[in-house]
């Protein structure tokens, strides 16, 4: 499945503009796909645009050579994104294994926010935590003028979530 999502992917960035940056979902065991190395690949020919979303709703602890997998991954040009902050396996274990460009906080930890003091504190805090890293945050789930608004005000670089676009086949502009 990760094989074909990643060649749909490759086909489809041939009609985007170069400058588009490709998010990726990766399960932590398509890191054991010798194919996602070969520096031959569509992939690898887009890696400066491509970054690996690892979610945190799996473990990565089963995955041997861990490190050096992603370190051959790096040299290939290509950058990590932590997904699912905040729901999974091993929170800041994760975070720090990855050493990633970018962090999503996870849904559960952005409803609401604009009404919970503790998750407000916390999204705070990693917010704070990854502007001193220089790892941009996304916010996942965005629903509300408030949540978004909110978000914006501790520092969030990019929101995403139905309050913005559903879902659909093809681009669509955003609302803001």
């Amino acid at each position: 499945l990760g094989r074909s999502i990643r060649r749909q992917i490759v086909k489809d960035a041939e009609e985007l503009p170069s400058d588009t940056l490709l998010f990726i979902n990766l399960h932590p065991l398509d890191l054991l796909d010798e194919q996602l190395f070969d520096p031959r690949s569509g992939l690898a020919a887009l890696s400066d645009r491509v970054v690996l979303e690892i979610t945190e709703r799996a473990s990565l602890t089963g995955i041997c050579d861990l490190s050096a997998r992603l370190d051959r991954l790096r040299r290939l040009g290509f950058r990590f994104a932590l997904d699912d902050l905040g729901t999974g396996y091993a929170g800041l274990s994760s975070f720090t294994f990855l050493d990633p460009s970018v962090v999503k906080l996870d849904i559960s930890l952005v409803r609401d926010v604009d009404k919970a003091p503790t998750k407000l504190s916390v999204i705070r805090a990693m917010v704070n935590l990854c502007q001193e890293l220089g790892i941009s945050v996304v916010s996942e789930g965005v629903e509300t003028e408030e949540e978004r608004d909110t978000l914006l005000e501790i520092g969030c670089d990019l929101l995403q979530g139905f309050f913005f676009a559903k879902p659909s086949p093809g681009f669509v502009t955003p609302k803001f």
